[in-house]
């Protein structure tokens, strides 16, 4: 993961951004400040990693996201935003975003979110209790669940009645790797280790 498109309407904040992913060999290959330009870029300069606020003209972030999952674009996307309530982490969340960072933090964490993202992992930090001591919220199935994108949770039915990878990509019209992507996030949002652990949740929560 080399190549980053940045999304934001504030060109300071783009420039701190920039300067931020130098740090760690990361190139710029694209900015904008328009949704539905980030859009174009993307399947033009095709960046391994997009960084997007939520508050940006003609396509807000949230948009951008849910178009380019859904039209199978499976590289990073990271959402870098003043708007950190809860409710914004989880619509991200749900429509395929990798990672949420705020950016009342001053941007310290983002090379933490950048990690994860090229370990494979998601990065969705969740409400702090105190100024200093970070309380994770348990999630229940249900809000688990709920994370899923569509296209997500429509893998999951299918792996949780036996369904094959390969068969899951004819199935669904889309590529056995971006199957496998979405194998990916939807375990990694379940916080599931293994198909064994995918099956009992399924059984628990009548998915299959």
């Amino acid at each position: 993961m080399k190549k980053v498109l940045i999304v934001d309407d504030y060109p300071v904040t783009r420039m701190a951004i920039k300067i931020l992913l130098e740090q760690v060999q990361l190139t710029v290959i694209g900015e904008t400040e328009d949704g539905l330009e980030a859009v174009h870029l993307t399947w033009q300069l095709v960046p391994e990693l997009i960084i997007v606020d939520i508050d940006i003209p003609s396509l807000n972030g949230i948009e951008v996201i849910h178009r380019l999952r859904g039209n199978g674009y499976t590289g990073g996307i990271l959402v870098l935003t003043g708007k950190d309530d809860e409710h914004y982490v989880r619509r991200c969340a749900s429509v395929g975003a990798d990672g949420f960072i705020s950016k009342r933090n001053n941007l310290t964490e983002l090379h933490n979110a950048i990690s994860a993202i090229k370990g494979g992992y998601g990065y969705f930090p969740l409400k702090r209790a105190r100024r200093d001591m970070a309380l994770p919220i348990p999630l229940n199935d249900k809000d688990r669940i709920a994370l899923l994108s569509t296209k997500e949770l429509q893998v999951l039915h299918c792996l949780a009645r036996g369904i094959k990878v390969v068969d899951i990509s004819v199935r669904m019209k889309i590529s056995d790797k971006t199957v496998s992507t979405y194998k990916r996030r939807l375990m990694q949002k379940l916080e599931l280790e293994s198909m064994v652990e995918l099956y009992n949740f399924t059984q628990r929560n009548n998915l299959g």
